[in-house]
C-alpha cells in the first residue's frame, strides 16, 4: 500500500514539475471516470494579434500625443521675435518672411497658445508707446491669422518701452527694442 501511494506521489510530483516548467498545452485524464473526457490544462500566452491589436491603437496614441508634444516645444523654441522700424507698426518683409516660419509651426503644434508682446524704444511718451506696441502686437496677430493660425489662440499685450532687450540709449539698442516677441501660455 505504501509503495502505491508514493508512486503516485513521485508521478504527480513529475506531472506537476512538466506544468510548472512551462508545457504549452498538456491533456490529463481524470482519474475515477470512464468517459474520454480530458481536461487541458494551459499555461497563458500571449497571442500576437491580441497584443498587436491592442498595442497599435497605444501606441498611436502615445505617438500622436508624443508628436504633439513636440511639436509643442518646436513651436515655444522656435518662434522668434520680430522688428519694425522707428515710429512704425507696418510689417517689414524681413517680419514678413519671419512670420512666415512662425505660423508654420504654430499650425504644426494646434494646442499651442502664444501671447504676442508688443514693445517699444524709451522715445516717446509712456501712453505714446504703449499705443505703439499694442498696434506693433495686433498688427503681428493679423498677419498670423492671415497664414491659417486660429486667432483664438493668439492674445496680445503692449509693453511699450517698458522691458527693454538693450537698456542703452544708441541707435542699435532701439532697434533691437521696437519688437513684437513671442511667448508660449501654459
Amino acid at each position: 500500500m505504501q509503495k502505491i501511494t508514493i508512486t503516485r506521489l513521485v508521478v504527480m510530483l513529475f506531472v506537476l514539475t512538466l506544468l510548472a516548467s512551462g508545457c504549452a498545452k498538456k491533456a490529463v485524464q481524470e482519474e475515477g471516470t470512464n468517459d474520454t473526457t480530458t481536461q487541458t490544462q494551459e499555461v497563458q500566452e500571449q497571442q500576437p494579434a491580441d497584443v498587436s491589436d491592442t498595442s497599435v491603437v497605444d501606441n498611436s496614441a502615445y505617438d500622436a500625443a508624443a508628436a504633439a508634444r513636440a511639436a509643442e516645444r518646436a513651436a515655444a523654441q522656435g518662434l522668434v521675435q520680430i522688428h519694425f522700424d522707428f515710429d512704425q507698426y507696418v510689417l517689414t518683409d524681413d517680419a514678413k518672411s519671419t512670420l512666415v516660419g512662425n505660423a508654420g509651426l504654430l499650425r504644426a503644434a494646434p494646442a499651442v497658445k502664444v501671447l504676442i508682446e508688443g514693445h517699444c524704444d524709451e522715445r516717446g511718451s509712456d501712453e505714446y508707446n504703449l499705443a505703439l506696441g499694442e498696434k506693433r502686437a495686433l498688427a503681428t496677430k493679423n498677419y498670423l491669422v492671415s497664414l491659417g493660425v486660429a486667432a483664438e489662440r493668439l492674445a496680445i499685450i503692449s509693453y511699450g518701452e517698458e522691458k527693454p532687450v538693450d537698456p542703452a540709449h544708441t541707435k542699435e539698442a532701439w532697434a533691437k527694442n521696437r519688437r513684437a516677441d513671442f511667448k508660449v501660455k501654459r
